[in-house]
């Protein structure tokens, strides 16, 4: 089975953790009892990772025989080691994955008002600035545009749209994070669009999420599924 670690610039502990992981193929290890949240080396596999993004990804390994706790979207050990960062995950990579999320739920936004274009708009110029077509003043504009517009959905599926495409046109500095953000956005968003079945919808939503993240990865969402160990 293969892990991945989400850290923040070098290699410290994001997504609420604390302190920093040692070079790659050191061992990493910690006292005590181990608690999901709180204390242990918390590891994901791909299916979760879209729940984890910011930064850095790291493919990552937890120590032969190590305490080990399973969780719903993650597992806790006592012992890991870092084995290779992801290269491929960066600030354009995460731009335009943030963009294809809010993308996917802009209809439900613009449905319920036409004509209003802000969160469209912002999403255009997060790819623009993404492929450096515009400067990082009109990124700016263009999502505090697209802040606006989510002042002014108020709450429900709509907000979460323009939240997300908000997200992706955020600035350079937190893009990774905002990723993040704008995939739980976009969930958000198609969860509070179905009258029925909402948490299919959500889950439909972050099963695409992860094929499209695989897709900026290069990395076969079967084989991590069926053969976790081999490498990209």
């Amino acid at each position: 089975m293969k892990y991945y670690k989400v850290l923040g610039k070098g290699r410290t502990a994001s997504n609420g953790g604390s302190g920093k992981w040692p070079k790659p193929g050191i061992w990493f290890e910690v006292e005590g009892p181990l608690v999901p949240c709180q204390t242990g080396l918390h590891l994901c596999q791909f299916k979760d990772l879209v729940v984890w993004l910011d930064e850095k990804i790291w493919v990552a390994e937890p120590a032969p025989g190590t305490e080990t706790i399973v969780c719903d979207d993650k597992v806790v050990v006592r012992k890991a080691r870092l084995i290779k960062k992801l290269d491929a995950w960066n600030e354009k990579t995460a731009r335009l994955f943030a963009a294809d999320c809010a993308e996917r739920v802009l209809p439900i936004y613009e449905e319920r008002f036409p004509g209003e274009d802000r969160p469209r708009k912002a999403i255009e110029a997060a790819r623009k600035y993404a492929d450096k077509k515009i400067t990082k003043k009109m990124l700016a504009a263009a999502r505090d545009a697209a802040w606006g517009a989510a002042r002014d959905a108020a709450w429900g599926a709509a907000w979460d749209v323009a939240s997300a495409a908000r997200g992706a046109a955020s600035a350079a500095w937190d893009v990774a994070s905002a990723a993040r953000g704008a995939a739980s956005a976009a969930r958000d968003a198609a969860w509070g669009a179905a009258s029925a079945a909402r948490g299919a919808a959500s889950a439909a939503e972050r099963k695409w999420q992860t094929e499209r993240l695989a897709y900026y990865l290069s990395i076969n969402v079967a084989r991590e599924g069926e053969k976790g160990g081999e490498d990209e």
